[in-house]
């Protein structure tokens, strides 16, 4: 595929006003699964959308990838309408889908010859081996796909989803049962398109992996978005620390004389909550040492990716 001609103005992805609702059924009633979403996602990005299952992240996917009919509203993919510039719109994205699912009776060279030929590349402008090679699959190019390991037919997902130099790709759920070193491959792979200017949506249930790789992240929770920015920003939004104590003494409870605080004893630690900006740590340990208490060791935990996802999507009813 040649480089879009769309405005360099126009973001990667933009959803206006995106509603989606399934129509009841003899045997479920109507649901609605996106009430009406805007999202804007900046080119030459990392972005992650998260949420939990059934919040909506595939519907939206599927709508892009023109997979499912939406309800309502407007989807742009580097300025190309879905409904309008349809074939523009295809054309500028590659996804790779949670499911398996290809032909086992092709060579992994063959599927990608087969899916660039869908997307009009020309023979002399295919990439097959190239990309091959960079997904660790080039020694199996001739090996019949049921022959792969799963691991293998994930990699060969992503490489067809590449056969047409999209500049987005959308990866939802790509490592999902796949072992750490494929991980890897994957991620150090991820990085060099993104390095090129592709831009790269993520989906994923490894939270450690988007707050790893994301630049900006949204959060959807039951169809709508319920945080949308930076990573650094959303890292920021909870003030909570934790002071975590282990005094050269064994302690079963709080001393009488910290029961005041925020503090409980886990595993041998006295562990105590803050608000960053309000209290200081200081403060906080000459108040630990005027209980009498030894301090063998010390550290601040502050909340990370996950803390934050359980708390925009359970509140303050998170799930043990």
């Amino acid at each position: 595929m040649t480089e879009t001609s769309s405005p360099s103005a126009s973001p990667a992805i933009e959803l206006i006003g995106l509603s989606k609702t399934y129509a009841a059924s003899k045997k479920a009633p109507a649901k609605t699964a996106l009430h009406g979403i805007d999202l804007t996602i900046p080119r030459g990005s990392i972005f992650g959308l998260l949420g939990p299952n059934g919040a909506g992240k595939s519907t939206a996917i599927n709508i892009l990838s023109g997979l499912v009919n939406k309800t309502a509203g407007t989807a742009r993919i580097m300025g190309y309408d879905i409904d309008t510039e349809t074939r523009l719109a295809r054309a500028s994205i590659g996804i790779v889908p949670q499911e398996i699912a290809m032909d086992v009776f092709f060579t992994p060279y063959q599927a990608m010859e087969l899916q660039a030929g869908y997307y009009g590349v020309p023979k002399a402008e295919r990439r097959t081996e190239e990309i091959l090679d960079a997904l660790g699959l080039l020694d199996k190019r001739d090996a019949y796909v049921r022959q792969l390991s799963g691991g293998m037919k994930r990699r060969l997902l992503i490489a067809k989803a590449l056969v047409h130099n999209p500049p987005v790709l959308i990866l939802d759920e790509p490592t999902a049962g796949v072992d750490i070193e494929l991980r890897r491959q994957l991620w150090e792979y991820v990085q060099v398109l993104h390095q090129r200017g592709t831009t790269v949506i993520l989906t994923t249930h490894y939270l450690e992996e988007a707050e790893a790789l994301c630049d900006q992240i949204a959060i959807i929770h039951q169809g709508r978005i319920v945080a949308n920015e930076s990573k650094d920003t959303m890292l920021s939004r909870m003030d909570k620390r934790m002071l975590v104590i282990t005094p050269t003494e064994t302690l079963d409870t709080v001393p009488a004389a910290l029961a005041d605080l925020s503090a409980v004893i886990e595993d041998g630690n006295l562990i105590i909550s803050y608000l960053k900006g309000t209290d200081s740590v200081t403060g906080l340990l000459n108040r630990v040492k005027d209980a009498g208490l030894s301090i063998a060791d010390l550290r601040t935990d502050q909340p990370d990716l996950e803390d934050i996802f359980l708390q925009l999507t359970y509140g303050s009813d998170v799930p043990t």
